[in-house]
């Protein structure tokens, strides 16, 4: 991504499948008929008109699934008015202003911004959690309300908080795809708030945070804490096992964060702010730190943090915040913490401004675990080509194998699968390659041997990289792929190459010759 102007503004995006992918199904006709509506809005406003009636239906639709079970429990002595009844059971209390049915009921009315709006403030009043979050701009003289309404009908078609639809998560599949279907439509900006779910996918496979905090400091959107927890219910853990801390810069950003983090029920400490320059949790030491940080960043205000404790390697250059990140990261990093984010490519040798001097500090204390190269044409908003970073705090701590004075290099450059002209994708194949060469390496139980793959993979000793000038592009340590084996004796296939040599210097001797008959007829023969 060609990133956000402000550090930390940059929001990313979550595990979804790609706006490009074969599956086209609910989400995919939704979006078709949601984006005809769209008229001449631009696609990065009319993306919280969306997501914002589609956050409140969710809420709803839960909401009146506990109605109707409290209902028919009012002879127990339930309550159906009774917000603590819903409080109880991580459901957002809906007061009756809110509800869809009322907003359904009036869609046709010009006045169904105004009670939208009125619906979002009165879901703030009554939870606390959600101040500040809800879109409130439905009636605001610029919005089609003919088409809104078109909106609220076509949402209403679809149910999304009763315990069948939170079974399937066809609000999450809805909303992801909606987050990156406008990453698309926006091109650059879209890019600021969505990480293509296969990069999140590669970064939570490889760090696999079963256990303890998870924190990203420019958390965007929420898509790396929503992966976290997906990874765990896949592998039969308990997602109460691990606690969520978060910063995002970017205020509508955060706002995205927050919405998309309730309608899961995933308990956060999402703060607003500026990470640089206003950290809100300072005192942190995560287990694990997942991020996408802005690339290349030259107005994070560096300039003002020179003194700043968290450059222990060196000042990173006021003109480019990649190394301040990588910085940032490896304080808040436990004695035993794991960290892996992307960077844009540049990071892995750019010389300039003491950027090699603060990459050979961190390489000389042992702190690289696992450099990845991906493939181009991964993200929506830039052609940057770009790695992924692991650090590790301790390469011998008892998790894993001693690791210590090595590091992994993976050069996935080859793989992924064009989903279009412009947009490549890696497959569940790519990511299991690339994660499990990772897992075999630092000696996960059950991953097998590791092996170095010529072209694909090397174990590289900290003596090789100082031999490569503390650069840390995996090209350079992965050699080329073996060559094919080849049964055909010798003799027979220098009489074929030999063949094919002649062949080829006759056709390139009657190319000669037709260029110089040209030449001749425009008089330029001899």
């Amino acid at each position: 991504m060609a990133r956000k102007a402000k550090s930390g503004a940059t929001s990313r995006g979550r595990v979804t499948e790609p706006p490009n992918s074969a599956t086209v199904g609910l989400e995919a006709k939704l979006w078709a008929a949601a984006d005809a509506l769209r008229n001449n809005m631009d696609a990065a406003e009319y993306k919280h008109v969306v997501l914002g009636l589609i956050f409140l239906k969710y809420i709803s639709d839960a909401f009146e699934a506990k109605h109707a079970e409290l209902e028919a429990q009012k002879a127990q002595g339930a309550n159906p008015e009774d917000p603590d009844e819903y409080r109880a059971a991580s459901i957002f209390w809906v007061p009756k202003e809110a509800r869809w049915t009322h907003l359904k009921a009036n869609a046709p009315q010009a006045s169904i911004g105004t009670l939208v709006d009125d619906a979002m403030s009165a879901i703030e009043r009554d939870n606390p959690s959600l101040k500040g979050v809800l879109p409130k701009d439905y009636g605001r003289p610029g919005l089609d309300k003919q088409r809104l309404g078109q909106l609220i009908n076509l949402v209403s078609d679809i149910g999304l908080g009763r315990p069948a639809d939170r079974a399937k998560d066809i609000l999450g599949r809805v909303y992801e795809y909606f987050l990156a279907q406008f990453a698309s439509a926006e091109g650059k900006k879209g890019g600021q708030f969505y990480t293509p779910s296969r990069v999140v996918r590669v970064l939570v496979e490889m760090l696999a945070p079963y256990k303890g905090r998870v924190y990203d400091p420019c958390c965007g959107s929420g898509g790396m804490f929503v992966s976290s927890e997906k990874f765990i219910e896949a592998h039969s853990g308990r997602v109460s096992d691990i606690a969520i801390y978060g910063q995002e810069s970017n205020y509508t950003t955060w706002r995205l964060a927050k919405m998309n983090l309730a309608i899961r029920g995933i308990d956060a400490q999402i703060a607003h702010g500026d990470t640089f320059h206003a950290d809100k949790h300072p005192d942190l030491k995560a287990d694990y730190v997942l991020a996408n940080p802005p690339f290349n960043d030259s107005d994070w205000r560096g300039e003002l943090l020179k003194d700043d404790r968290r450059w222990a390697h060196g000042v990173p250059p006021a003109g480019n915040a990649n190394f301040a990140w990588v910085q940032h990261f490896i304080y808040h990093l436990a004695p035993s913490g794991l960290a892996g984010f992307v960077l844009a490519n540049g990071s892995m040798s750019s010389n300039q401004s003491g950027e090699g001097e603060i990459r050979k500090s961190i390489i000389e204390a042992d702190l690289v675990d696992c450099m990845v190269a991906l493939p181009g044409q991964l993200f929506y908003a830039t052609q940057i080509p770009v790695c992924l970073w692991f650090l590790a705090r301790s390469k011998k701590n008892g998790r894993f194998h001693d690791r210590r004075g090595a590091t992994l290099f993976i050069d996935a450059r080859k793989l992924g699968t064009m989903v279009d002209r412009v947009h490549r994708e890696l497959t569940d194949e790519d990511i299991a390659k690339i994660a499990g060469t990772y897992h075999a390496w630092r000696g996960d139980k059950h991953s097998g041997a590791y092996t170095d793959v010529p072209g694909f993979c090397v174990a590289a000793t900290l003596d090789d990289i100082r031999k490569h000038g503390h650069v840390l592009t995996p090209g350079r340590y992965v050699g080329a792929e073996a060559a094919e084996e080849n049964d055909e004796p010798l003799p027979a296939r220098m009489k074929r190459l030999a063949a094919t040599l002649r062949q080829q210097q006759a056709e390139g001797a009657k190319l000669d010759a037709a260029i110089a008959a040209n030449l001749k007829e425009l008089g330029y023969g001899e």
